[in-house]
């Protein structure tokens, strides 16, 4: 471990699923995080987020690799596989074992329904097996105590952000009834391994930050910082990845769609027009500053996205 002394050198990284090709959406999130660690002389790295082998589309991670590279995404390292990695998060889910951090549960999605009450992003699940499982109910996944009230982190973009762990969320599911490890999970475990100093992503993981603080903290893992860029809406008011205006960005094409999302990004305008997609990284990435990036959301019609 490096002296207190000695700062740790910037590490990003960038974390699609791979469920389908790039869209506007997520290459404000790619272009981001990688601005950000460019201009930070950090490094950029990329993971394929395929630990719910359900949702990916075979092919969809090449595709990806494929279009990040022709709009001028490099990255440092070799890329990661989430689908790879059981290994870790089966050790991180023993050490959470150990600590009596965890605890089977028998109940359905109907049963949390129906028991739980509602919150921000769904029905809580009201606890029906922290004391144990009900005589006869077998376990379909495990959940992680939620000992916690308030949390705050600060967002570099959106300031201030406080959940009440215990009343807004819950015990947070570690390993789905289905057996896949749960998002929450990999990605903190991820995030440490890679040695993530800078978490550059979408808003709608906003919400997610403190669960994840509070399970880095259950692990005893470090707190990487935290930036939330704006999501994306199309023109019918939801978020890009579940629009029509969802389009595919065109690798063929980059210079436009970068130089939109740069705009998106309230970044300052290039002094000069880009020819290339070499020329356009030439200046954006000195230029790139952080503190200009609108809060959002920010909506688009759907011929934007194409």
């Amino acid at each position: 471990m490096a002296p207190d002394s000695v700062p740790l050198r910037y590490r990003g990284r960038f974390a699609p699923s791979p469920t389908g090709p790039l869209h506007l959406g997520s290459l404000i999130a790619a272009v981001g995080s990688f601005a950000d660690a460019r201009h930070q002389g950090g490094a950029w790295l990329l993971r394929i987020e395929d630990v719910d082998q359900q949702r990916c589309l075979p092919g969809a991670d090449l595709a990806i690799l494929k279009t990040l590279e022709a709009f001028g995404l490099w990255w440092d390292e070799a890329v990661s596989y989430q689908s790879q990695r059981s290994g870790q998060y089966e050790a991180a889910l023993e050490r959470l074992r150990q600590d009596q951090l965890t605890y089977p549960c028998a109940c359905t999605r109907r049963e949390i329904a129906a028991n739980g009450r509602q919150g921000p992003e769904g029905p809580i699940y009201a606890g029906n097996c922290r004391a144990g499982l009900p005589p006869g109910r077998a376990a379909r996944s495990l959940r992680l105590r939620v000992d916690c009230g308030d949390l705050s982190v600060v967002d570099i973009i959106h300031g201030p952000n406080t959940q009440n762990l215990a009343a807004e969320v819950g015990d947070v599911v570690m390993r789905r009834a289905d057996g896949f490890f749960a998002y929450q999970l990999a990605v903190v475990v991820d995030d440490a391994e890679q040695g993530i100093t800078r978490v550059v992503r979408g808003a709608d993981l906003l919400g997610s930050t403190p669960r994840q603080i509070y399970l880095q903290r259950c692990l005893g893992l470090p707190q990487p910082e935290y930036a939330h860029l704006p999501l994306l809406l199309g023109d019918d008011g939801r978020k890009l990845s579940k629009s029509l205006a969802a389009a595919p960005v065109d690798p063929a094409d980059p210079l436009p769609s970068l130089l939109r999302v740069w705009q998106l990004l309230g970044q300052a305008p290039l002094a000069d027009a880009s020819a290339n997609v070499a020329e356009f990284w030439q200046q954006a990435i000195p230029r790139w500053d952080l503190a200009r990036v609108p809060v959002g959301p920010l909506t688009i019609n759907s011929d934007e996205s194409r």
